[in-house]
């Protein structure tokens, strides 16, 4: 699905590959009090932002919870969605709205039937430290 998936650039014509690559909760990250997905599209790292609000809003609208396969899912279409439209202008940070994450969420199950239809994210190597996988290395930090 969204998780690892090609799609043209509507400006270039190029072919774009963009693969999740992690999550990371980003209260203390960035005290932006949201989550943030990151995708690599060609081997750029691209984050989307998305308010832990609306995990609060979805658990009351709906009664279910946004699980960490959906919160995926959720990023990678509209990642995609973006990208169609034109609105991808090579940004490394793009930021949802609620509205947004709860539209984006609700159309994924929509195409799945369930959220346990959801592709398991990839695992990544046992063998390379997440933080080396995704690239991420505090000051400090042996790299």
């Amino acid at each position: 699905m969204y998780e690892d998936f090609k799609i043209t650039d509507r400006w270039t014509g190029e072919e774009l590959h963009c693969e999740w690559k992690g999550t990371v909760v980003a209260i203390a990250t960035r005290h932006a009090d949201a989550t943030d997905i990151r995708f690599a599209v060609n081997g750029r790292p691209v984050w989307i932002a998305m308010p832990n609000l609306a995990w609060i809003e979805q658990k009351r609208r709906t009664g279910y919870v946004i699980t960490d396969y959906l919160a995926a899912q959720t990023a990678g279409r509209y990642l995609q969605h973006a990208i169609q439209s034109g609105y991808d202008n090579g940004r490394e940070m793009y930021t949802m709205t609620v509205d947004e994450v709860l539209e984006h969420a609700n159309a994924v199950v929509k195409e799945v039937g369930r959220t346990d239809n959801l592709p398991s994210l990839p695992v990544i190597n046992p063998d390379i430290r997440p933080e080396d996988e995704m690239g991420i290395h505090l000051p400090g930090e042996p790299a």
